[in-house]
């Protein structure tokens, strides 16, 4: 909550904070169209979409993350605890660079929402950090992987949600469900997680390496074309460093 009180307490953050996950929404959906478009993957894509890299407002599950560590042991199964918590950091972080990365789109001013997103990327550095969202992601996915293969588990999930809603969890108690049933899905079709999980985590770490190793040019050439944008004109050479 402190960080959306910041951005709210600041004027034309919160929007700027906005459009940054927007524009990361829209570049979620380019990246995997592919995934989108697959009756196997397209479920694990649109929940990734939705609960990890969606630009809606988590007002609500911030709250509840400002209080979960009490909660959780006494409320979820013990098998479930470490993927809440796993959730809890990446939402935490993810916070934080967003929060960064609005600043850094607010103070630019005016120009071409690429430009501008791969310069407060640059600005805000902060590799490790991205490298360690990917790797949370990555270990929230797999977690929730793993509980699929936990006899009983779902029907214990399913009787948790009248102590997690009683408790103010009820959008953590959601998203447990929501990903265990997702995953156990795409697990009936063989090695679907396995797949989906290392072509997210191969893609977006290629990104990664991109956004801070590669020039300008390059950088906002690539975003453009998983946005389905025409390239970006060069302004002189400057682009190009």
């Amino acid at each position: 909550m402190t960080l959306r009180k910041t951005a709210a307490a600041t004027p034309g953050l919160a929007q700027a904070v906005s459009e940054v996950k927007h524009f990361q929404a829209r570049r979620f959906k380019g990246t995997y169209a592919d995934m989108l478009g697959s009756s196997q993957y397209k479920p694990a894509a649109l929940f990734f979409l939705e609960e990890l890299y969606s630009e809606k407002d988590y007002s609500s599950r911030d709250a509840q993350f400002a209080r979960i560590a009490g909660a959780l042991e006494r409320i979820f199964p013990e098998q479930v605890v470490q993927t809440a918590v796993s959730l809890a950091r990446l939402h935490r972080l993810t916070e934080e660079l967003d929060l960064a990365m609005g600043q850094c789109w607010l103070n630019s001013g005016k120009g071409h929402e690429v430009a501008r997103y791969v310069a407060a990327w640059r600005e805000v550095d902060r590799r490790a950090d991205r490298q360690t969202q990917v790797e949370t992601v990555m270990s929230v996915g797999h977690e929730l992987d793993r509980l699929t293969r936990m006899p009983g588990l779902r029907l214990m999930l399913k009787m948790m949600r009248s102590p997690a809603n009683l408790a103010g969890l009820g959008a953590l108690q959601r998203f447990l469900e929501s990903g265990f049933d997702t995953f156990a899905a795409m697990g009936r079709k063989g090695d679907g997680a396995t797949y989906f999980l290392s072509t997210v985590q191969a893609r977006e770490r290629a990104l990664i390496a991109l956004l801070f190793e590669g020039n300008s040019v390059a950088c906002e050439t690539n975003l453009a074309q998983i946005l389905g944008e025409p390239p970006i004109a060069p302004a002189g050479n400057a682009r190009a460093q």
